[in-house]
């Protein structure tokens, strides 16, 4: 199979979204159900300060993080999903969902932590770099950063090993794996900033 060179584009998720609001189950799917379970149990603290989730789609994994956070942003690229999850979680005032493309739209401030769920793998190289960079700069000395992958086979430009050991690799000036897990279908890395760093 041949891996795409470039970072999806936009155009790319609004037509997947036109075609179902729901496009990957997260409403229904048992593999997202079972992913979002051991997602907030990989987590090495009970509560966060400040937490940014970005690619967050329609909100429902955002829902569930939001119990264990003071603050959250939460962002995605397309306008259908970023109204669902506005909707699914407006009765929490503690969320923000922003519209807004990754690298590029990194929010400003702080976070203790930050949740890399199953979007790695859409960029090239020089945006994938670049979130690197940005998630060195604000994740706090001490704070978490969580790798969420999809193992099958895809053409994005990068496989969901390749893109959780490049992130790896890549933040190790300041951060280190805390603790990995793998499933069939999926792997969690995560890693703390400041130790060893």
């Amino acid at each position: 199979m041949t891996r795409r060179t470039q970072t999806l584009p936009e155009a790319y998720f609004v037509g997947i979204y036109a075609d179902n609001p729901d496009p990957w189950g997260f409403t229904s799917s048992a593999y997202e159900r079972d992913k979002y379970g051991a997602t907030l149990a990989s987590l090495p603290r009970e509560r966060y300060r400040s937490a940014f989730e970005p690619a967050c789609s329609i909100g429902v994994f955002t829902r569930a993080l939001s119990e264990r956070c003071d603050r959250l942003i939460a962002m995605d690229l397309v306008p259908a999903a970023v109204e669902a999850a506005r909707a699914r979680c407006a009765d929490r005032p503690h969320i923000e969902i922003r519209e807004g493309a990754m690298p590029g739209d990194w929010p400003d401030g702080r976070f203790d932590l930050i949740v890399l769920s199953e979007f790695l793998y859409f960029l090239a190289p020089a945006d994938f770099a670049e979130l690197v960079r940005r998630a060195g700069e604000t994740i706090e000395p001490g704070g978490d950063i969580v790798l969420v992958h999809w193992l099958g086979e895809t053409d994005y430009p990068l496989s969901g090993d390749a893109a959780a050991e490049g992130f790896i690799r890549s933040a190790a000036p300041f951060a280190k794996v805390l603790h990995q897990s793998r499933a069939a279908e999926y792997r969690i890395d995560v890693l703390r900033a400041g130790i060893d760093a």
